[in-house]
């Protein structure tokens, strides 16, 4: 019957992925420094990545740690093994090692309801404010998209986006679907916050880096500049590699504000690699570990190399198979640093590559052409991937703006003058937005930041900010007088504009 037919198939599917999983690599071969020099060197002169610094771990030992370039161009300060990095959301994994170490110490069950752990947390929907989970927090599946623009830059503290977070509109129901969310780390550092009564920093400090011995490793921007070793962030501008500002992440730390170096990340590897200890200390127990590195979720329905299958997600880790290997891994990226965590548990195999230019992505490059050349398998030149995937993104981009052209209506003008729209806008998610006339020009601050408006027809405007590549359409509003009196704004793309209400409107 139809049952037996499909319990034989899974049956094999299984038999299929084990025999997969037996007959990985695992003669794992010595490496070429030479060859490694000569490859990330030339990578990053293509991509114009200023300064990276890699460690290679093999089962508890660093088989190569090195720095390349510079982390600053103008002073040619060249990049060493403790040159600091904004690591980003490679962060992820460290939150969830510590409700881990809490999960251990029996303070904290994955399965329990946050609510029950902060009773105001509260979502735009009851029902996932009353069912989900701290797992749910970490594995990305709440139902809410992203609202990135709520934490980045904000002056609010951490407990306070929490507080915004009912007012933000879901585009999915709880366990419906896989959405990368920064805003529910936020919300599980202060899980561990309320357990501990401590701040989710010293939980970390005390429990994960002082044990696994990462004396040079951060959880606040501040640190990263008062050390004088530390790369500049970079960023590309119009073709051009330029310093950016220092991005302050301490609001939403558990979801990507630590910064480190490959030396002590190769700390952080070793305890991954090796059930949770570093050095015969056990900073993690064992199982719990598996629990984190174990699939909770699928992340993406396509598998967009042959050598890749479909990707998972279990709790701050990526999973993945690489030719046949198990592998885990995070990125992270923030302004002017993007890295790369990943290992191989069958091969006991990890690298980690920090890099000072934002957005970058050679770091998936040089560590599949690592792990190529250490499992004796032909390299697949990812690079000229790379290439494809950004002339890709290029076009794309071009034929969007080509798109919004087209739609624009000529020869309209706006139905006000522009110090009409000049006023103060507020939304109870996103706080406040000031429209200004500088220069005979408007201009939208948000938080730390600022967009150029330009007219595109009627009441909608470009919001534009070239040097981050973002560009929006917002929109104006008027009541029956007359009078401009609503903004929308879409700094969420995945529900409706968010709708800012102009304050000190005459009645």
């Amino acid at each position: 019957d139809n049952k037996m037919i499909k319990n034989l198939f899974l049956y094999i599917f299984i038999i299929q992925f084990s025999f997969l999983e037996l007959f990985s690599q695992s003669n794992v071969k010595n490496i070429d420094e030479k060859d490694i020099d000569s490859t990330i060197t030339k990578i990053m002169h293509e991509w114009k990545v200023p300064g990276l610094s890699i460690a290679i771990v093999k089962n508890d030992s660093v088989v190569l740690i090195k720095g390349y370039g510079y982390r600053d161009i103008n002073k040619k300060l060249p990049v060493n093994n403790q040159t600091l990095f904004g690591i980003a959301s490679c962060t992820k994994a460290f939150t969830c090692t510590a409700l881990g170490i809490l999960v251990d110490r029996n303070k904290l069950n994955f399965n329990k309801l946050v609510k029950e752990i902060i009773p105001e947390f509260k979502l735009s929907d009851d029902y996932a404010t009353n069912h989900i989970t701290v797992r749910d927090l970490v594995t990305h599946q709440s139902g809410l998209p992203r609202h990135d623009r709520l934490w980045y830059m904000s002056p609010l503290n951490r407990y306070e986006l929490m507080q915004r977070m009912q007012y933000l509109e879901m585009n999915k129901d709880l366990h419906q679907i896989y959405q990368y969310n920064n805003l529910m780390y936020v919300v599980a550092g202060i899980v561990i916050e309320k357990i501990e009564n401590t701040t989710w920093e010293d939980f970390v400090r005390k429990n994960i880096l002082i044990p696994l011995e990462m004396k040079n490793t951060y959880l606040s921007i501040n640190d990263l500049i008062k050390n004088e070793n530390h790369a500049l962030p970079y960023g590309e501008i119009f073709g051009k590699v330029d310093t950016l500002p220092y991005c302050n992440l301490d609001a939403a730390g558990p979801c990507g504000s630590i910064n480190s170096c490959a030396e002590d990340m190769a700390k952080w590897l070793v305890m991954n690699m090796n059930s949770g200890k570093f050095k015969n200390l056990a900073i993690i127990n064992e199982n719990t570990l598996k629990e984190i590195h174990s699939p909770q979720i699928l992340s993406s329905k396509t598998i967009d190399y042959d050598e890749l299958y479909y990707s998972l997600y279990g709790m701050g880790w990526g999973i993945n198979k690489y030719r046949n290997n198990l592998l885990y891994s995070h990125s992270g990226s923030i302004d002017g640093y993007a890295s790369l965590v990943t290992f191989m548990p069958k091969e006991k195999l990890g690298i980690v590559i920090l890099t000072n230019l934002e957005g970058n992505t050679i770091h998936r490059t040089i560590a599949y052409y690592i792990y190529d050349k250490y499992l004796g398998l032909e390299p697949i030149n990812w690079n000229e991937r790379a290439r494809e995937r950004d002339q890709k993104n290029k076009i794309s981009e071009e034929n969007s703006l080509k798109k919004d052209d087209s739609l624009k209506v000529k020869n309209t003008k706006p139905s006000h003058n522009l110090s009409s729209y000049v006023g103060e806008y507020q939304n109870p998610a996103y706080g406040k937005v000031s429209v200004k006339l500088e220069n005979g020009r408007l201009r939208l601050y948000y938080n730390n930041y600022f967009y150029t408006l330009e007219h595109y027809h009627y009441d909608v405007f470009i919001a534009n900010k070239p040097d981050w590549q973002d560009r929006k359409k917002i929109k104006f509003e008027m009541d029956k007088t007359g009078e401009i009196t609503t903004l929308l704004i879409p700094f969420e793309p995945l529900v409706n504009d968010i709708i800012f209400k102009k304050l000190n409107v005459a009645k």
